[in-house]
């Protein structure tokens, strides 16, 4: 017989080249033989073409070994596909010898392929990470596959001179020389090193974190977000998404400082009429000009990204070239300085923008012919000898435009500054060469204040000096500085070392390639930076290095004075790499809002995951501008320059606790291949940002950490849940078991004592919560505090019932999320309910994280229950907490009780103290008290005095007790009188035992009770004189142990508050366990009818209505009845009463009675709660 076999395998359609679910590629070898096989193999090779044996439609010749039938029958009856995962190309050969060889494991194949299958894909891996769903987007079926291009770039391309491009930037070119004058060499090498070391330890941490598996796009976010967890990855990713932002705002108002101030002064709009409105005029400029270049560089990322990684190259040129000038000019002054005099009037510095063409000199001789050496300097070695004013020259001498600056015309008797009379006026080189030995003077830092002068001390000043004015001609200090301020100011020059990270897709081999080419890069620059902190100094005048903007050295970039040939190179070379790298910033941003909006772990940032057909993020590009904006409105660098410090010293203090975190825990996926890293350099790196931070700028640390802060928050809050598998989940269950291990050294004391609760919840036949009002009193007792633990018990096999169990524990997290219960939920299944719950008491907790406290409902109707077992159940649950030393809370009337959102405007928690148990009457009203639902409840407290007792001092002593435990109540002795016991207790008591004895001889089974109905006689009602309740039948009391534990619907379990549960298929029903196989005959059916005959017939019920009640139970029920009429008199109006729970009798025999006795406790109050202790102190006077 001709055989058709089915082969499946977990395979797209395009991943076959050529095949699609259009256009099947499909060849057959033979149409005429039976044997029939259809074919989809994983392991066909992707380089070469669909083969006959690979795929598509294949037929096999009648005399070969045939195949297995498709479906076989696995063990439980249900047909199974068969051969799934099978991979090979081979045919029917290979299919056979793996049959011989895993046939073990072939009914696993769907969850747990082949050895074969697994590398396969991994060997055709796309650089999209294994286990982030979330990062995997599934190409659509009929879509054709591109032709795969593995990557090629190296350590150098793809690495090491993005990091260059991205770490120097205009911090080099504008500051740099402006942090060595102020700091001097020693301080500006120090804040050099520190940053340095602080992104060089990062960069370590980060490389042991990029190469313990693959970082797709994201970078530094994924990084954090994949071992800090969603939380912690959110905030700091937006820090760090702000940090970039900023950073190219930076970038854009360094770009327009170079055009305005060094390239083309003259495009200025807005210009000050005097000197005072120089600075609001350059912010304005700034503020426009930024405006227009922000605009145009967002467009062109909008435009496309290709053109800004075109010009990257470009950029990346024009740093190196202009660093390379900076050093060749260093090198050419030791031999050659280049010419820019500073023109010095004392030691103060004075402006060159004010002399233009004319010399540095109060007056000059204009006849005479120019001489080759200038008068007004005599060289004397290595300085300078400032020439002097001489009253004695010739009339014929005319001033110079200096003097008109200082003096009120241009006559030589004029009146002058006094300052411009005493002093001399001289010229010094502003670049006066390596071999100068100027750096003994810029050894030291000069820190100045807002106002001051630029002053150079080897200079002579006549004394006292008046101070200047902002209308003089000198150089001032635009802002205070100080040595934190230049750290803030410096910090971003050595940022950028994700940039290797951020491309680990387009690398050959990127766990190789990261650390080396980042490190390598950090290396590099830190060495530029810190060869150029010792060339500045030793080349250039101290006060031309104070001088931010270059305006001693007319106007020109001070950092441009020392390059080589020309100052045009740093200028020109500066400008164009600080556009790039505000390009590159504006490219980097908006992919990094897009990886976060797309890991949807921020509700409110979902819009910018969107963007073009071809995944450009234009909405993140949009709020980008907009944030780069505001940055370009403060229009200062100094200031922009400390808050996107802020971002980027969080964002690699969060790598480095990211490193330190998963070495500590030493997680089993911690396995980088990067091994230069211990957890002492991360956390030496995260103190070293944590004091960068706090250094640079304190009130910014603190808004940064408030705005993390807040997003974690939020996150944790309103966030959608992410299971990446974090290190802060393994910290907390690291520190979770050092806490368990240190409880579990000894019991809580007194004064740690809190209700640590096991709520017991029944479930109905639908599976939902019966009383959910349990769950809302318990978080009103908790508030939020301490161990809570939600159970319920499954009746039936837990081979069959363990989706039930899932089912039920999801809709109790469910129900526990709706109450904002924070706890722990737990499933049992069990034969049993009562089982079940034991099982529960006993088992639930770990270690010192154990229950103390189980609370259950009231079995509600217990009465008319057909079924015994949901009060017996509840007086067993009483008897197992006991027996555990565990306290009980049983709320009566739970459906009753307030909600969350239902306050209690005014009223009374009533606690009757009739027996001490340990102070939980005490302690519980307190507890509820704390919440808002209870909070204006006055309490109260009543006791109960005997006949001997003297109520007058037990009141006095209630009253100084409650004074030492701190709680506020009033305090009330109520007295008992002996009195005889009413007729209506003993009548009561009676009726209670009659019907007791009755429900005792007519417990029958299920099944016997259907035989009976064709009895002639048939069972009798009793009416309680009370209820009035029509009782039926109760199974008897050893159904319980033969039957399954659930009657005809599995719900067997104590109304309310006990576990409930349901039949479960494939286990056998209650009421097949109860059923007795026999032969009825008519003589058994004369025997039963007489041995059953007592409450049958009238006669038998009239014996049965002498009993005389049993002396204890008179004496019991007098107590109830006469503590409900006095707690029902004096609180009938209470929002809740609290009084102690008696415990059950000894002998179960009368656990019936006991059920009665509680009700008549209870009867008349609107919400109760019975509490019954422990056995242990809760509540002490002791501080």
């Amino acid at each position: 017989m001709a055989s058709v076999r089915f082969t499946v395998t977990p395979t797209k359609a395009e991943d076959l080249p050529g095949l699609s679910d259009t256009s099947p590629d499909i060849s057959s070898r033979s149409s005429g033989r039976g044997h029939v096989r259809f074919g989809s193999r994983e392991s066909v090779n992707r380089s070469e073409p669909l083969s006959e044996g690979s795929g598509g439609l294949t037929t096999t010749g009648e005399n070969e070994t045939p195949d297995r039938t498709n479906t076989e029958q696995a063990g439980d009856g249900n047909a199974k596909m068969s051969n799934v995962y099978i991979n090979n190309s081979h045919g029917v050969d290979d299919d056979d010898f793996y049959d011989r060889n895993l046939a073990l494991f072939e009914e696993e194949m769907d969850t747990r392929p082949k050895v074969s299958s697994l590398l396969n894909r991994l060997a055709n891996y796309t650089n999209l990470t294994q286990g982030a769903r979330e990062h995997e987007e599934a190409e659509s079926i009929g879509e054709k596959r591109k032709a795969y291009k593995s990557p090629q770039m190296g350590t150098f391309m793809g690495v090491y001179l993005p990091c260059l491009q991205n770490i120097f930037g205009v911090i080099l070119f504008l500051r740099l020389t402006w942090v060595v004058g102020t700091a001097g060499v020693l301080q500006a090498l120090c804040i050099v090193f520190i940053c340095c070391c602080c992104t060089l330890l990062t960069a370590i941490s980060m490389s042991a974190i990029a190469t313990n598996g693959v970082v797709p796009a994201g970078g530094s976010y994924f990084m954090i977000s994949r071992s800090l967890g969603p939380e912690f990855g959110g905030a700091v990713g937006l820090c760090f998404y702000l940090g970039t932002t900023f950073a190219g705002a930076m970038y854009i108002l360094g770009a327009i400082e170079i055009l305005l101030m060094y390239i083309a002064p003259w495009a200025a709009i807005f210009v000050s009429s005097g000197p005072d409105g120089e600075g609001a005029a350059m912010l304005n400029n700034m503020r426009v000009y930024g405006t227009i270049f922000l605009l145009l560089m967002a467009l062109l990322v909008f435009v496309g990204v290709k053109y800004v990684n075109k010009l990257a190259s470009v950029f990346l040129a024009c740093v190196i070239i202009s660093i390379l000038s900076i050093y060749t000019g260093a090198l050419v002054s030791a031999f050659s300085p280049p010419s820019f005099p500073v023109c010095m009037l004392g030691n103060r510095t004075l402006s060159g923008h004010i002399l233009h063409d004319s010399p540095c000199a109060k007056t000059t001789l204009p006849k005479e012919p120019p001489r080759p050496v200038d008068t007004n300097l005599t060289l004397a070695g290595n300085g300078t000898v400032p020439s002097t004013f001489d009253p004695s020259l010739p009339s014929s001498e005319a001033t110079t435009a200096l003097w008109l600056q200082f003096c009120e015309g241009p006559d030589l008797n004029a009146s002058c500054d006094n300052y411009f009379t005493l002093s001399n006026i001289s010229e010094i080189p502003g670049i006066p060469g390596l071999a100068s030995g100027v750096i003994t003077e810029n050894i030291w830092s000069v820190y100045l204040s807002k106002g001051d002068v630029l002053e150079k001390g080897s200079l002579p000043s006549p004394r006292p000096a008046h101070p200047p004015t902002n209308r003089l001609p000198y150089v001032f200090a635009d802002i205070t500085t100080s040595f934190t301020l230049l750290v803030g100011i410096f910090f971003p020059s050595v940022t950028g070392i994700m940039a290797g990270s951020n491309r680990s897709g387009d690398l050959k081999d990127a766990q190789r390639s990261i650390p080396i080419g980042t490190i390598m890069a950090i290396l590099t620059t830190s060495l530029v930076y810190l060869s150029s902190v010792v060339l500045f100094g030793a080349c250039i005048e101290g006060v031309v290095l104070r001088d931010k903007f270059g305006d001693s050295v007319k106007g020109n970039l001070v950092v441009g004075t020392l390059s080589w040939p020309s100052p045009w190179v740093i200028v020109i070379g500066s400008f164009f790499s600080t556009c790039g790298a505000g390009l590159q910033s504006l490219t980097g941003a908006p992919r990094l809002l897009q990886a976060i909006a797309k890991d949807n772990i921020i509700p409110f940032l979902r819009v910018f995951g969107h963007g073009k057909a071809n995944g450009e993020p234009t909405w993140a590009l949009l709020l980008t501008a907009l944030i780069a904006e505001l940055g370009i409105l403060i229009a200062s660098l100094d200031l922009v320059a400390p808050i996107l410090s802020m971002f980027f010293l969080m964002c690699y203090l969060f790598v480095n606790l990211a490193c330190a975190l998963q070495t500590l825990l030493r997680t089993p996926n911690w396995r980088p291949r990067f091994s230069y890293y211990h957890w002492t350099l991360s956390f030496l790196g995260m103190i070293i940002c944590l004091a960068l931070m706090f250094i640079s700028s304190w009130y910014y640390a603190i808004v940064a950490i408030v705005i993390a802060g807040m997003i974690y928050k939020y996150i944790e809050y309103h966030g959608a849940e992410k299971e990446w598998g974090d290190g802060i989940r393994g910290l907390s269950l690291s520190a979770a078991r050092y806490a368990l291990l240190r409880l579990e050294e000894g019991p809580p004391h007194t004064k740690n004592w809190r209700p640590q609760l096991l709520v017991l919840l029944k479930l109905d036949e639908d599976a939902y919560v019966k009383s959910p009002r349990l769950l809302t009193f318990a978080s009103q007792l908790k508030a939020g505090k301490g161990l809570t633990i939600v159970g319920t018990v499954i009746t039936g096999n837990y081979l069959h019932s363990y989706g039930e169990a899932l089912a039920a524990e999801q809709t109790l997290k469910h129900q526990m999320d709706k109450e904002k219960v924070k706890g722990f939920c737990q499933c049992i299944v069990a034969n049993k309910a009562r089982e079940g719950i034991s099982h529960m008491i006993q088992s639930s907790g770990l270690g010192g994280m154990r229950h103390n406290t189980v609370v259950m409902g009231w079995p509600l109707a217990w009465r008319q229950s057909e079924d015994p077992q949901s009060w017996k159940t509840f007086i067993n649950t009483v008897r197992v907490t006991t027996a555990a030393h565990l306290a009980l809370l049983v709320p009566k009337n739970i459906s009753l009780f307030p909600g969350n959102s239902e306050p209690c405007a005014e009223g009374y928690i009533d606690v009757w103290w009739i027996v001490h148990d340990g102070g939980m009457l005490m302690l519980l009203p307190f507890l509820l008290r704390q919440h808002k639902v209870w909070r204006k409840c006055a309490m109260r407290i009543f006791t109960v005095a005997q006949m001997e007792d003297n109520s007058i001092q037990m009141k006095k002593d209630l009253a100084t007790f409650l004074y030492h435990l701190r709680i506020e109540a009033d305090v009330e002795v109520v007295e008992m009188h002996n009195s005889d016991i009413s007729a209506y207790t003993y009548e009561r008591t009676l009726m209670m035992e009659q019907r007791s004895q009755m429900l005792r001889q007519m417990r029958l089974s299920k099944s016997d009770r259907e035989k009976e109905v064709r009895m002639p006689q048939q069972a009798q009602l009793v009416k309680d004189r009370n209820s009035m309740l029509r009782l039926t039948s109760i199974g008897s009391d050893d159904d319980e142990d033969t039957d399954g534990g659930g009657g005809p619907t599995g719900n067997a379990e104590k109304g309310g508050g006990a576990a409930g549960g349901r039949e479960r298929d494939g286990g056998m029903s209650a009421s097949e366990n109860r059923r007795v196989h026999m032969t009825w005959t008519k003589e058994k059916a004369l025997q039963y009818r007489a041995t059953h005959s007592g409450c049958s017939t009238p006669e038998g019920f009239r014996d049965m209505l002498s009993i005389r009640p049993d002396h204890s139970n008179v004496r019991r029920m007098h107590t109830a009845v006469k503590l409900n009429e006095v707690i029902v008199n004096k609180s009938h109006d209470a929002r809740l009463v609290l009084l102690n729970m008696p415990g059950p009798p000894r002998n179960p025999a009368g656990d019936e009675n006991y059920m009665e006795f509680l009700e008549v406790l209870t009867e008349g109050l609107e919400r109760v709660l019975l509490v019954r202790g422990g056995g242990s102190e809760v509540i002490t006077i002791y501080s």
